[in-house]
């Protein structure tokens, strides 16, 4: 069956060459292969969240040539349904209340005897209370929701990667799965914004892998189908640092600003995918001749000055072997 993958990003910044090259990805995986993709709009972070990056999101997709099927989901038209399901979990004895503070639980990560420190929750308030109510009287503070990872391994299968076994407490202990604001967190939203759109093929980065071990333990205690995942490796900068949307240099609106054609873009990023040269092209264009075994297995590095390069028509060198 086609599969039906999406374009998600977050209206928090501009989007960069790296989010293009993903989301280029995305399109090409699914659009070979007769499938649907649709566009989401993540945008429950209202810390970082700005009105004006909604519309800009949308501009610099269409500038680039991607389309997508039916209208843009935003995430935040469903957040009292996820909130919803947040608070099911909680009922069954599958989340509870955490006071703790960041400060707090590094200090616990770091706590001498403790063992070899990792970057997971420690477990503190586990146990602890028995209702949101009782947290926020007992500790004075607002609480977040953690989920409750159980003890045994979880299997997570990656296009690349391969499967993988996780072990939930050593890996990433106990998540969050609400902010103290009450804000749905990124996993949860995810697996149920998937499920609802009915997503079959997920293609993001392969800093996201990490993501693997705790969407699959909502999705298993969701009872959600997990979806074909594919990390792909990222783009860096000429240092080798990864790219962030405030590298606005590095933006997909500073090079329409340049005069630099779409095509162009599309062009070099292609040629980064292992994709053939054929001069300045489109998404659809080059479509047919994608094929997810031609992508190097190696982080793409920019060069220098991509716009000046991008303005002369140049390729980037191939990956190291």
């Amino acid at each position: 069956m086609p599969p039906t993958s999406r374009l998600a990003p977050s209206p928090t910044g501009l989007l960069h060459v790296g989010h293009a090259r993903s989301f280029l990805l995305a399109y090409w995986s699914t659009r070979s292969q007769g499938g649907q993709i649709l566009l989401r709009l993540e945008d429950l972070d209202t810390s970082r969240v700005r009105p004006e990056f909604y519309d800009a999101c949308i501009e610099d997709l269409r500038w680039l040539g991607l389309d997508w099927d039916g209208e843009p989901l935003l995430q935040s038209d469903r957040a009292e349904h996820l909130r919803g399901r947040a608070q099911d979990l909680l009922k069954e004895g599958l989340a509870y209340p955490c006071v703790c503070t960041r400060t707090e639980i590094r200090a616990a990560i770091a706590a001498p005897h403790s063992g070899e420190a990792r970057d997971a929750y420690p477990g503190t308030c586990r146990g602890k209370y028995a209702t949101i109510a009782e947290a926020q009287t007992l500790s004075g503070r607002t609480p977040a929701l953690r989920f409750r990872t159980p003890t045994d391994p979880v299997r997570a299968h990656d296009h690349f990667a391969g499967e993988h076994v996780l072990r939930p407490h050593e890996d990433f202990g106990d998540f969050p799965i609400t902010s103290r604001d009450s804000q749905v967190a990124y996993h949860l939203a995810v697996v149920l914004d998937d499920a609802h759109q009915g997503v079959t093929e997920v293609l993001r980065g392969s800093d996201l892998l990490s993501s693997c071990g705790p969407q699959a333990l909502l999705q298993q205690a969701l009872d959600l189908p997990r979806p074909h995942w594919i990390h792909v490796p990222l783009v860096h900068s000429h240092t080798g640092s990864r790219l962030a949307k405030r590298s606005d240099s590095l933006s997909i609106r500073a090079i329409r600003t340049a005069g630099i054609p779409a095509a162009q873009l599309v062009r070099w990023l292609a040629h980064t995918c292992g994709l053939p040269d054929h001069g300045p092209t489109t998404p659809q264009a080059m479509t047919r001749y994608f094929d997810l075994d031609l992508l190097p297995p190696t982080a793409v590095h920019l060069p220098p000055d991509l716009i000046h390069d991008l303005t002369q028509g140049k390729l980037p060198p191939p990956p190291p072997a």
